[in-house]
């Protein structure tokens, strides 16, 4: 078993999961959007947002992957396209986690070539002092330091992530 230290408990964050799902309502103010899920670790995320949100939602999802261990490798590998044509749709990024900013451009991008009417995103966590490109975030759920987390659909290779709280990887 991993040492951990928990940063956020599970009330916690569905209490600002609940307060980011009334700040989307009220900006789509009843639009059909399309929510595109980032796997793996959004879906976690991404279900209870979606639960919170009175606004009428389509899903769809991308995988993609920068992660080897609990170091980003700078590569973003797209492993899973977009399967809805998402063309003059309003589209909602739902990401768990923004650090240096790489994976969240490299999607903007892929997005904005398949000319949504709008595009927002909506990230869990941001790890703001990692950032290396500048790139807007619509709605963030925590900005938390430098530390690498585990829970709730974040991972370390692959597993912790059921973890109903997020917590601290202490080495």
């Amino acid at each position: 078993m991993l040492n951990l230290e928990v940063m956020l408990d599970e009330e916690k964050i569905q209490s600002r999961i609940s307060e980011l799902a009334k700040e989307i309502d009220e900006d789509y103010n009843g639009k059909n959007i399309i929510v595109v899920c980032v796997l793996r670790g959004a879906i976690y995320f991404t279900v209870d947002l979606t639960k919170k949100m009175k606004t009428q939602t389509e899903l769809d999802f991308v995988k993609v992957s920068s992660y080897d261990g609990t170091e980003s490798t700078g590569r973003i590998d797209l492993k899973l396209e977009l399967n809805e044509n998402i063309e003059n749709r309003d589209v909602l990024i739902v990401e768990d986690i923004i650090d240096t900013g790489y994976t969240l451009k490299f999607l903007k991008e892929y997005i904005m070539k398949k000319n949504p009417k709008s595009l927002k995103i909506a990230v869990l966590l941001d790890k703001e002092e990692r950032r290396k490109v500048q790139i807007d975030v619509d709605y963030i759920g925590f900005k938390i330091p430098n530390k690498y987390v585990v829970g709730y659909g974040f991972d370390y290779n692959n597993t912790y992530r059921n973890l109903p709280y997020i917590a601290n990887l202490k080495s």
